[in-house]
């Protein structure tokens, strides 16, 4: 367990160490909307045993499950990206890992936080992965709440309280003006039967990075099955042992 404190607030996460010496690599997950680290354990548990560490957290407000600070109604796609940024400031300092071989995998949500902190940490980050990024957010809610007036202050959706700073953050917010300035490897991962995030997002994404490339999944949802998200696990590292 590591906590990471940062702008008054503490984030609860998980690191996954090699069983070796020497320095590895790391990747960084950020869940999706309501999602909490456990999500990507079984992705974590595959790349430590095959020598590349990770760290898995809790967005702040990121779920009702989050054992982070703040309540879901004080989240934003901009607190999240606060809190991803300074999980990497963070990392980059530990004594254990090669700070020249950090990589941002992202699912749904925090596929979007992890497309944007990218962009503004391209010294940092060496490799970025995306899994059904849910770069359709902003569309999606602009569409619902087209007027500041018409944005409520509180909105449930799934379960789970969104306040009024979640939708004036991205109140007209254009994100594909704010992505894919990245210059090094980028590899996203999407089902073709997404009915959450529409492939054509994720396709949009592939062709605007310099150096991109998207794999379709036959059959997948958003939420990939066991058989898929094994094979992304294992694209995982294909795509490290491929950048070093």
């Amino acid at each position: 367990m590591v906590k990471i404190k940062h702008h008054e607030r503490e984030i609860y996460g998980v690191s996954y160490i090699p069983n070796k010496m020497k320095k590895y690599p790391v990747v960084i997950f950020s869940h999706g909307f309501n999602g909490t680290n456990v999500d990507f354990a079984m992705h974590s548990d595959y790349l430590a045993k095959n020598g590349v560490g990770a760290y898995c957290f809790d967005f702040c407000g990121g779920s009702v499950n989050s054992k982070s600070d703040l309540k879901t109604n004080e989240m934003s796609i901009f607190t999240e990206k606060e809190d991803l940024r300074a999980v990497v400031e963070n990392i980059k300092n530990w004594d254990h890992i090669d700070p020249d071989r950090i990589y941002l995998f992202g699912g749904s949500q925090g596929g979007l936080v992890s497309a944007l902190v990218a962009d503004e940490c391209m010294e940092e980050i060496k490799g970025l992965l995306l899994l059904f990024p849910a770069l359709c957010i902003a569309d999606n809610w602009n569409e619902r709440f087209p007027t500041r007036e018409s944005i409520p202050d509180l909105e449930e959706l799934w379960g789970v309280q969104l306040g009024r700073i979640f939708f004036e953050s991205i109140h007209e917010y254009k994100v594909f003006d704010h992505i894919g300035k990245f210059d090094k490897n980028v590899l996203i991962f999407h089902g073709d039967q997404d009915d959450i995030v529409a492939l054509e997002y994720g396709k949009k994404a592939s062709m605007l990075y310099l150096h991109a490339r998207i794999e379709v999944f036959p059959g997948e949802g958003h939420g990939f099955s066991e058989a898929g998200n094994t094979r992304v696990a294992e694209m995982t590292y294909e795509f490290i042992i491929a950048n070093m």
